[in-house]
C-alpha cells in the first residue's frame, strides 16, 4: 500500500490560531527541586578529517551512581518517549536502559521497580550541571498528569488510550539539534535518518562507549562548517546535504550568532518561528512544526503528514474524509487540535500519534486495532516518508 505523501514546500497562508486559555498551564512538578573518534554501531566511519581536532572538555571524577529522578512512569515513560521519532540521538543501550549526550553530559536513564525514573551520568564536567541540563531537557516544569485531565475531561478516546500510554512526554532539545535532525527526515525513514544523525554526531567530541554504541558532543556551527557538501553526500545524505550546508551558512550569517538567533524563537509566536525557520534551506512548514514543538517551547505546534491528517479526519473534522491534504486543510488541521486541546496540543497531537505505531498498537485492546483502521493508515515499517516531519514509522528498540 501507498500513502499520500504531502509536499515538504507548502506554505501555509493564514496566520497560526492563538490557543485558548484553557487547559491551564500545569504547574511544575513539586517533587523535582531542585576527540573525534570513529564509531562502532551508531554511525558509519566519517570519511572526512577536520582540520582543528576538538579535545574533550575538562571533567571531574564521576562516581557511577543510579539517581532516582522523583518521576514517575505516569510523567515519563521511556519506550513512549525515546524511540518515537522525537530525537534519534538516544539510544537503547540495555533492554530498560537509554543512553544520550545532551550538551557535554553523557547520561542513561532507566526505570527502577517501583516504575520511577533514575539516571546515571557516564561523563560530564560537572555532576551539578548535568542534573539541571537533563531535567530541562526532560520538560519537567509541565505536570503531564495535570495536562492529561484536562484532554481525558474533553475527549474520551483520548482517555482510554491514557490508560495504556501513560507517560509519552515531549521532549525539550537543544534548537541547533533537533533542526539538523529533521533536516535528516524527510522523506526518509528512521533507521535512515539515525544513521546520518549519527554521522552528524562523530563530527563532535567523543565522549564514551555505552553498550556498544559511541557517544559524542554534538558538533558546533563552526565545526559543522568544515564539512563540505561533497563530503555530507559521499556519507550518503543525498540531497539533504545542500540543505544542511545551506542552513549552517544562514546560521552563521545570523547578527548575534546562529545559536542566538535560534535561542530566541522560544520568546515568539508560533507562526513567526514557522515563518522564520522556514526561510532556512530544506525547512517548509512541517520541519519547522516539527522543530518548534521539540525544541523551542510552542506547545501548541502541531506537525501535519498524511497519518495527523487521517487521525485528525477521524476524530475531529470528520466531514473532510476522503478529502486530498492540501496546503490550506493542512491549516485546518492545526486548528482543529488547538481548537480541542488548546496551549498543548502538540502534546495531545504527540500521543495520538504515537498509538498509531505499530509498535505501540501491539499493546492496546483490540478495539485501537481494528482492521479498518490499519487499512485506513497504510502504516507499514518499510514505508518512508509518513511520520513526523516525513520520517517513516519503522521503529528500531535498539536505537
Amino acid at each position: 500500500m501507498h500513502s499520500l505523501k504531502l509536499p515538504r514546500t507548502m506554505k501555509r497562508r493564514r496566520p497560526i490560531p492563538q490557543p485558548p486559555s484553557t487547559p491551564p498551564t500545569p504547574t511544575l512538578l513539586k517533587t523535582l527541586a531542585s576527540n573525534s573518534k570513529p564509531t562502532s554501531n551508531s554511525s558509519k566511519k566519517p570519511r572526512i578529517l577536520l582540520k582543528t581536532p576538538q579535545t574533550p572538555p575538562p571533567t571531574t571524577p564521576i562516581s557511577p551512581k543510579w539517581v532516582p529522578l522523583n518521576i514517575a512512569k505516569s510523567e515519563l515513560s521511556l519506550a513512549l518517549t525515546f524511540p518515537t521519532g522525537q530525537t534519534f540521538r538516544w539510544k537503547q543501550t540495555t533492554p530498560l536502559q537509554y543512553t544520550g549526550v545532551i550538551g557535554s553530559h553523557l547520561i542513561s536513564l532507566k526505570h527502577l521497580q517501583n516504575g520511577n525514573v533514575a539516571y546515571l551520568i557516564h561523563q560530564s564536567p560537572s555532576e551539578e550541571n548535568a542534573r539541571s541540563a537533563l531535567l530541562d531537557f526532560l520538560n519537567v516544569g509541565i505536570s503531564l498528569s495535570e495536562m492529561w485531565e484536562v484532554f481525558k475531561a474533553s475527549d474520551s478516546r483520548f482517555a482510554e488510550l491514557a490508560q495504556y500510554l501513560g507517560g509519552a512526554r515531549v521532549l525539550r532539545q537543544d534548537p541547533l539539534e533537533c533542526l539538523i535532525q529533521f533536516l535528516c527526515s524527510s522523506n526518509n525513514n528512521i533507521g535512515r535518518i539515525t544513521k546520518m544523525v549519527d554521522f552528524v554526531s562523530s563530527l563532535g567530541n567523543y565522549l564514551g562507549s555505552i553498550g556498544g554504541f559511541d557517544f559524542y558532543e554534538f558538533p558546533s556551527l563552526d565545526r559543522l562548517s568544515m564539512v563540505s557538501e561533497e563530503d555530507f553526500r559521499e556519507a550518503g545524505f543525498g540531497y539533504r546535504a545542500k540543505y544542511i550546508i545551506g542552513t549552517v551558512k544562514a546560521l552563521q550569517s545570523k547578527s548575534g550568532g546562529g545559536i542566538e538567533w535560534l535561542a530566541s524563537l522560544r520568546e515568539m509566536d508560533l507562526q513567526e518561528v514557522v515563518d522564520a525557520l522556514s526561510t532556512l534551506p530544506g525547512v517548509g512548514p512541517k520541519v519547522a512544526a516539527c522543530i518548534a514543538l521539540f525544541s523551542l517551547d510552542q506547545h501548541h505546534a502541531i506537525p501535519v503528514d498524511t497519518h495527523v491528517w487521517q487521525i485528525a479526519t477521524r476524530y475531529l473534522i470528520p466531514e473532510l474524509a476522503g478529502a486530498r491534504l492540501t496546503p490550506k486543510l493542512c491549516s485546518r488541521v492545526v486548528d482543529a487540535f488547538v481548537s480541542k486541546y488548546g496551549k498543548y496540543a502538540g502534546w495531545a497531537q504527540t500521543l495520538l500519534f504515537i498509538a498509531e505505531l505499530p509498535s505501540q498498537k501491539t499493546i492496546l485492546p483490540p478495539k485501537f486495532r481494528a482492521t479498518e483502521e490499519n487499512k485506513d493508515t497504510n502504516i507499514k515499517a518499510s514505508t518512508t516518508g509518513n511520520g513526523p516531519c516525513g520520517s517513516s514509522l519503522s521503529i528500531s528498540r535498539s536505537c
